[in-house]
């Protein structure tokens, strides 16, 4: 398939229909993630609360899109669609890549005079410790194997050959970005409050990688333990989007 920048359907993707939301939630995917994932999110979260998700380039309806290259200029381009829309207190919650892609986010809006509110970020290490891994250099059937494992492909997916070979050269773009990824050194910190997470059996990430987010805020810090592996957020939203929505609440973005 010949990949163009010609078919850009934008970034956001709207998943609650919302008239006059208190608050506003953005969601940042994994690597290989779809803003589709965060879809069964809209059921859990108040009537009040806007839910948009982030489409990569090179992703689901932007798959003829070449996929991108370069996490900062990800966040750019999403916090220029950020900001057209209706002011509204923003929060931000990204998972393994979309914890980069979100907290470069929150760089490029507070940067531009439209700070978000609080940042959430999900099985991923500090800025600091992000690169540096080796997978996205494995082999095809090695790479596809330790997603599949890690529960990052749906099993009915994971052995028809056709969407492996389809899905595969995103995958590894998105693992390379996460793997090649450096913060910028003269990143000034964020003022809004932040609140990392860690799966308990996540074999990728631990607690001690989740706490150097700290570093990233002048503000409030704080960690949530929860079950499960890396993926568990995807097959059981619940609690997690409950603890957002209470963090939300009690820091007065959502009222």
């Amino acid at each position: 398939m010949s990949r163009t920048r010609r078919s850009n359907r934008g970034w956001l993707r709207t998943l609650t229909s919302v008239e006059e939301p208190t608050a506003r939630l953005v969601c940042f995917p994994h690597s290989g993630g779809t803003a589709a994932v965060y879809r069964p999110w809209s059921t859990a979260l108040p009537a009040d609360v806007a839910l948009h998700a982030v489409q990569y380039p090179g992703h689901a309806d932007r798959l003829a899109e070449p996929p991108a290259d370069n996490i900062a200029e990800m966040a750019t381009q999403v916090a220029a669609e950020l900001r057209q829309l209706p002011p509204v207190r923003c929060a931000l919650i990204g998972h393994s890549l979309g914890a980069l892609v979100a907290y470069e986010t929150a760089r490029a809006m507070r940067d531009s005079g439209a700070p978000v509110h609080h940042l959430f970020v999900s099985g991923a290490a500090g800025p600091w410790l992000a690169g540096g891994g080796t997978t996205h250099r494995l082999g095809d059937d090695e790479l596809w194997s330790s997603v599949v494992r890690l529960g990052g492909i749906e099993p009915e997916i994971a052995d028809q050959p056709e969407l492996r070979d389809l899905l595969l050269p995103v995958l590894r773009s998105d693992i390379t970005l996460h793997e090649t990824y450096r913060p910028a050194p003269e990143a000034t910190p964020l003022e809004c409050p932040v609140r990392g997470y860690y799966n308990t059996e996540d074999p990728l990430v631990d607690a001690d990688q989740v706490a150097t987010w700290a570093a990233v805020n002048d503000g409030e810090f704080s960690m949530r333990a929860l079950p499960g592996g890396h993926f568990r957020l995807l097959s059981h939203p619940d609690e997690m989007v409950a603890d957002i929505m209470a963090a939300l609440t009690e820091s007065g973005v959502r009222r």
